[in-house]
């Protein structure tokens, strides 16, 4: 089974179609239990079998119930795509933002997946293996002057799937950082920097990579990020050929030169 949050709408409604598409049941976790089953009766018309449950991603009682309850009907977790996120509304610097936006913003894009990597990974130990997704964000690895809290959280989720794949390796679980560049979402037409924004990403792109994943296409990239719009699987398969993964695209401090002393 592909386990995906964030299903009911955007891009992970999106991802929820791709992999049934491709042949995955998925098992379909957002808040909005109406949207929930339009996408899985899309994707029952479509030929290909999801089932959904819907669950607040915060609540790890509830994460755990969910995930025990679709891995009965469908079968152990070999993905889960953490893909359920929000954003602060207010573009503000970080001494202005609302707290309990942030603190809202924090425990969906941060203890979220801690709760579904709780309930998912000892599964996959168990099993010998699996892959986990993480949605990301250029604002992972790049400082703005606002949306502090969405900035923090994707750079915690970040550390969250180098750890994943630390500790899961010698098990066979890798996780992948996957930033889906920009796609047209209710997120992201709502905010003012993409107000006059034309070029947007693809979702088929984001799919693409995450199929990838799945596949065991790009385990070469575990723990490193990859963006939609601008990676391809092959792209991405071809740099790997060349040796450039292990040095590429993790969350690190770049040291000053060569006389630094933290190297």
């Amino acid at each position: 089974m592909a386990l995906v949050t964030g299903a009911s709408r955007g891009i992970g409604r999106e991802l929820v179609l791709g992999l049934a598409r491709a042949g995955w049941s998925v098992g379909a976790l957002a808040r909005d239990a109406v949207a929930l089953d339009e996408v899985v009766e899309r994707v029952t018309v479509e030929g290909g079998r999801a089932v959904a449950t819907a669950v607040d991603v915060t609540d790890a009682h509830a994460v755990a119930a969910a995930v025990h309850a679709l891995e009965a009907e469908l079968g152990g977790t070999a993905v889960l795509v953490n893909c359920a996120g929000r954003i602060e509304a207010d573009e503000v610097a970080p001494w202005e933002a609302d707290l309990e936006e942030v603190r809202r913003v924090l425990e969906t894009n941060v203890l979220g997946p801690f709760h579904l990597v709780r309930a998912v990974v000892p599964g996959m130990v168990a099993r010998g293996g699996g892959r986990v997704v993480d949605l990301s964000s250029g604002a992972a690895h790049k400082d703005s002057p606002v949306h502090a809290a969405y900035g923090a959280s994707k750079a915690a989720l970040f550390r969250l799937g180098g750890a994943v794949t630390a500790a899961g390796r010698e098990h066979g679980v890798l996780a992948f950082e996957v930033s889906p560049g920009v796609v047209r979402t209710d997120m992201s037409s709502g905010m003012a920097v993409h107000a006059e924004r034309t070029d947007w990403t693809d979702p088929a792109d984001v799919v693409a990579l995450v199929l990838a994943v799945a596949r065991g296409e790009l385990d070469a990239w575990a723990g490193r990020l990859v963006r939609a719009g601008t990676d391809t699987p092959a792209s991405l398969a071809a740099a790997a050929r060349a040796g450039l993964a292990p040095r590429a695209r993790s969350l690190d401090v770049v040291p000053y030169g060569p006389q630094d002393p933290l190297g």
